[in-house]
C-alpha cells in the first residue's frame, strides 16, 4: 500500500510538472505533437447534420414498419441504407474538414434547442446571464475520427444483424433495428455535440439503447436483469458526469466547448507556471466529477461487472455497443475535455492507476473463462483499461490509437463468436467446440477470428494492435514516475496474449468436434451459454448426434461482413504505424485532445520523460519488449491449449490447476466481486429499503390513518345521541342523573 501511495505521489507530481523537451527524436517516438496547435473556431457546412439525422430517420422508419406489422427483413435494410448514408456524410465531413487549417473546429448549428435568460446579482450588480444549449455539432478533426468508426461499423453490423436476426423477423426485427438506429443516432449526438448538455443527451441515449438491447429477449430472467444491472451502474456514474456538467456552468457560465475552452487558457498559464494554487478548487474538482461518469460508461473499477453480464443481449449489439462505440464514451469524454482534466493534479492520476488495475484484474479474470464471448467481454474491460492508461500517461494519441484499432478488430472477434453462437445452436463453451475454423462454411469465420486475435494479442509489426498498444507502454517507461503502471500493463499484455489464442487453439483449430447449445432444445435465442448437452459430433462418426443435430454455416451477409473486417484491420496499419502514430496522431494533435501535447510542452520540468529502460530508449526497447511478451503468451497457449490436445473438453493446461490451489477457483468465479457487491451494497441496500417499507406502512401510513380515523370514530361514538328517539334520550337522562347522583354522594363522603 505504502508503494502505492508513493508511486501515486510521484505520479501527481510528474502530470502536474513534468515537460517535455521538444526534439524530433521525441517527437518521433513519444507521438507528441511538436508544439501546441491552437485552435480556431469557424462556421461549418450544415450537411454536417445528415450524420445525426440519418440514424434518427432509420428509427422512425423501423418504427412504422412496426406499426404496420413488417415482416420482412425491410427494417435491415432500411437501416443499412441510412448508416450507410451516415457513415458517406461523415467521410465527404472530414475531406472537408481536412483542407482547413490545422487546430480548426467547425461549429454547425442546427436550431435554438434550451435557452434560458436570466438577471443575477453579483457584488451588488445585477447582471444579464444566459444558459444556451443549442442543438449544434462540434466537428474537429477528433469528432471525424470518432465517428468514421462508429458510422462505419455501425453499417457493417446492421448488414451482419440483418442475418443473425432472421429467426426473430416481425415485431421483435422491427423492435430491434429501431433501438439499432436510435443508439447510433445517440452515439452521434455524444460525439458530435457542440455543449455538455447535447453530450448528456446522447450519453443517456446510449445508455437507454443498451438497457433496451441487452434486455431484448424479454422473457429471459437473465437478460432483463442484466439489463437493469447495467442501466443502474450507468446511473451511478451518469451522477457524477451531471455534477461535472453543472459545475463547468457554475464556474465557467456555459456549456458550450467553445467557451470553456477559451476559458481554460488562463489556468494552462498557471500550469505552465508550475502554480496549481491559482486554479480554483471548483474547476479542479470538475474532472473528478466527469471521470466518474466515464468509469461507469467505459466499465472501469469499480464500476465494471455490468459489461459481462451485458453479453446476454444479441451479439451484434455485443460487437456494436459493447465492443467498439458505447464503451468508448468514457474515453471520447476524457479526449474532448482534456483541457479540464489537466486543471486537477488528482483527476489524471486515478484515471491511470484505475486504468492499469481494471485492465489487469479483467484480463485474470478472462483467461480462467469458458464462454468464449464473455472471455471477449473481459477482454473489452482490459482494454478501455489500457486506453485509460493511454490518455493518463500524457499520450492521447496511443490512446484514441487504440480506441480505433480495437473497435475493429474487437468487433470482428465478437462477430465471429456470434457467428459460432448462430450456427451451433447457441454453444460457446470452449470445452464443447473444437475444430470449427477447419469445418466446411466456416473458414472465413476462423481466418477473421485468426486476424483478431492476431491483433488483440499484439502480434509484431504486422498488426494495427501491436502499434496502438506499444504507444502507450512506450509512453509509460519513458516516465520515471510511471514505470508501475508500465510493468502492470506489459504484464496484462502477456495475459491478454494468452488469453485470446487459448479460444482459437481451443475452438477454432485441433479435432473436429461440436456439441449443440440450449437452443437445439427449443429454448430462446440467447440462452445460458456453455450448458450443451453431450449429444454432439466427432471427426469419423457417421451421426451428428441423438438429436440430429448439424451447424448452420453463416450466409453472405455474415462473412461479407467478416471478411471485409479481417481486410479493414490490416488496411488500418498504416494509419497507426507510420511516424509512430500516423494519421490518427495528426487527427488528434489538431484537436482539444491535444493539449495533452501542449501540457507537455508547456509545464515547467520536473522530472524525467526520457527515462532508459535499461539502458535503451523506452520507445524503441518496448517494441522488442512487448512482441516477446505478446510471442510468449501466445506460446504458452500453444502448448497448454493445441499441441497433444485429442478432444474438445481437456487440455495440459487442466493439469496445472491443483499447483494454482483456490486461485485458479477465486478467477473463474471472477474474483467473487458480484458477491462482494452484493453482500456489501445490494443487500443493505435491499434491508434498508425493507425497513423504509414497514415504516412507511407501519409508521407514516399509521399515523395518517390514525388522524383520518379519529373524526370518523369521534363522530361514530356521538352518532346515537342524536338519534330523535325519545326513549334513548330519556335513558341517556337517566344515566346521567344516575351519574351525577354517584359523584355527589362520593364526594359527601
Amino acid at each position: 500500500m505504502m508503494t502505492l501511495l508513493t508511486n501515486t505521489h510521484g505520479l501527481m507530481h510528474a502530470l502536474s510538472g513534468a515537460a517535455l523537451a521538444v526534439s524530433d527524436e521525441a517527437g518521433h517516438a513519444a507521438g507528441h505533437a511538436s508544439g501546441p496547435v491552437a485552435q480556431t473556431f469557424a462556421a461549418g457546412p450544415m450537411f454536417g447534420l445528415l450524420v445525426v439525422a440519418l440514424p434518427l430517420l432509420a428509427c422512425i422508419l423501423c418504427g412504422l414498419c412496426a406499426m404496420g406489422r413488417v415482416k420482412t427483413k425491410l427494417p435491415a435494410f432500411l437501416t443499412v441504407l441510412c448508416l450507410a448514408g451516415s457513415f458517406l456524410v461523415t467521410l465527404a465531413l472530414y475531406l472537408q474538414h481536412h483542407g482547413q487549417p490545422a487546430g480548426t473546429a467547425w461549429i454547425i448549428q442546427g436550431f435554438e434547442w434550451i435557452r434560458l435568460d436570466y438577471r443575477q446579482m453579483v457584488d451588488s450588480v445585477v447582471q444579464s446571464r444566459s444558459f444556451i444549449a443549442n442543438f449544434g455539432l462540434y466537428v474537429d478533426s477528433l469528432t471525424c475520427l470518432w465517428m468514421l468508426f462508429v458510422t462505419g461499423l455501425a453499417t457493417l453490423i446492421a448488414l451482419y444483424a440483418s442475418e443473425y436476426m432472421s429467426h426473430d423477423v416481425g415485431q421483435g426485427y422491427n423492435r430491434f433495428f429501431a433501438a439499432f438506429s436510435l443508439f447510433v443516432f445517440s452515439m452521434a449526438c455524444l460525439v458530435m455535440a457542440d455543449n455538455l448538455v447535447l453530450l448528456y443527451l446522447g450519453w443517456e441515449g446510449v445508455g437507454l439503447c443498451s438497457y433496451l438491447l441487452i434486455g431484448y429477449f424479454y422473457k429471459k430472467p437473465s437478460a432483463v436483469a442484466a439489463a437493469k444491472k447495467a442501466f443502474i451502474l450507468n446511473r451511478i456514474g451518469d451522477l457524477g458526469l451531471a455534477l461535472g456538467i453543472m459545475l463547468c456552468y457554475v464556474h465557467f457560465g456555459s456549456v458550450e466547448y467553445k467557451v470553456i475552452f477559451e476559458k481554460c487558457a488562463p489556468y494552462m498559464a498557471s500550469l505552465a507556471a508550475g502554480q496549481l494554487d491559482q486554479i480554483p478548487l471548483i474547476a479542479q474538482f470538475i474532472p473528478l466529477c466527469l471521470m466518474i461518469g466515464a468509469f461507469g460508461k467505459s466499465a472501469q473499477l469499480p464500476l465494471y461487472v455490468w459489461l459481462p453480464d451485458a453479453m446476454e443481449g444479441p451479439t451484434p449489439v455485443s460487437a456494436l455497443i459493447h465492443a467498439a462505440t458505447m464503451v468508448t464514451a468514457g474515453v471520447f469524454l476524457i479526449a474532448r475535455t482534456y483541457p479540464l482534466f489537466l486543471m486537477s493534479e488528482y483527476a489524471l492520476p486515478i484515471v491511470a492507476w484505475v486504468g492499469a488495475l481494471t485492465a489487469l484484474l479483467a484480463a485474470t479474470i478472462g483467461m480462467a473463462q469458458f464462454d468464449i464471448k464473455r472471455i471477449m467481454a473481459y477482454s473489452t474491460v482490459s482494454q478501455l483499461g489500457y486506453m485509460f492508461a493511454g490518455l493518463a500517461v500524457l499520450t492521447s494519441v496511443g490512446g484514441a490509437a487504440h480506441v480505433f484499432t480495437h473497435a475493429f478488430f474487437k468487433a470482428m472477434l465478437f462477430l465471429a463468436c456470434g457467428a459460432v453462437m448462430h450456427g451451433f445452436a447457441g454453444q460457446l463453451d470452449l470445452r464443447k467446440l473444437s475444430g470449427v475454423g477447419s469445418m466446411p462454411g466456416w473458414r472465413v469465420v476462423g481466418i477473421a477470428m485468426l486476424v483478431g486475435c492476431l491483433n488483440l494479442a499484439g502480434f509484431p509489426i504486422i498488426t494495427a494492435g501491436f502499434w496502438s498498444k506499444d504507444m502507450i507502454l512506450g509512453e509509460a517507461f519513458a516516465n520515471s514516475q510511471m514505470q508501475a503502471i508500465g510493468w502492470i500493463l506489459l504484464l496484462t499484455a502477456g495475459l491478454t496474449a494468452y488469453y485470446t489464442f487459448r479460444v482459437y487453439f481451443r475452438v477454432f483449430v485441433g479435432p473436429k468436434h461440436y456439441e449443440p447449445g440450449d437452443e437445439h432444445h427449443g429454448d430462446d435465442h440467447g440462452h445460458d451459454h456453455g450448458h450443451g448437452h453431450a449429444d454432439g459430433h466427432d471427426e469419423g462418426h457417421q451421426t451428428s448426434g441423438k438429436h440430429g443435430f448439424h451447424p448452420h454455416a453463416p450466409g453472405w451477409a455474415i462473412n461479407t461482413v467478416l471478411a471485409t473486417l479481417a481486410v479493414a484491420a490490416f488496411v488500418i496499419v498504416p494509419l497507426v504505424a507510420l511516424n509512430h502514430g500516423g494519421w490518427v496522431k495528426d487527427m488528434v494533435g489538431a484537436s482539444s485532445a491535444q493539449f495533452n501535447e501542449k501540457a507537455a510542452y508547456l509545464i515547467a520540468a520536473k522530472g524525467d520523460l526520457h527515462t532508459k529502460f535499461f539502458g535503451f530508449d523506452a520507445h524503441k526497447a518496448m517494441m522488442v519488449v512487448s512482441s516477446i511478451v505478446g510471442l510468449i503468451g501466445i506460446a504458452v497457449a500453444f502448448v497448454l491449449h493445441y499441441q497433444g490436445r485429442t478432444t474438445a473438453a481437456t487440455s495440459k493446461a487442466d493439469a496445472l490447476l491443483p499447483a494454482f490451489g483456490p486461485i485458479a477457483k477465486w478467477a473463474q468465479n471472477k474474483w467473487y466481486v458480484d458477491e462482494f457487491y452484493n453482500a456489501i451494497v445490494r443487500m443493505p441496500l435491499l434491508a434498508l429499503a425493507q425497513i423504509f417499507h414497514w415504516f412507511d406502512k407501519l409508521v407514516i401510513d399509521g399515523l395518517v390513518d390514525f388522524f383520518g380515523w379519529t373524526p370518523r370514530g369521534l363522530g361514530g361514538s356521538l352518532r346515537p345521541a342524536q338519534s330523535g328517539e325519545m326513549h334513548t334520550y330519556a335513558v341517556g337522562m337517566a344515566g346521567g342523573l344516575a351519574v351525577m347522583a354517584v359523584v355527589v354522594i362520593v364526594v359527601l363522603m
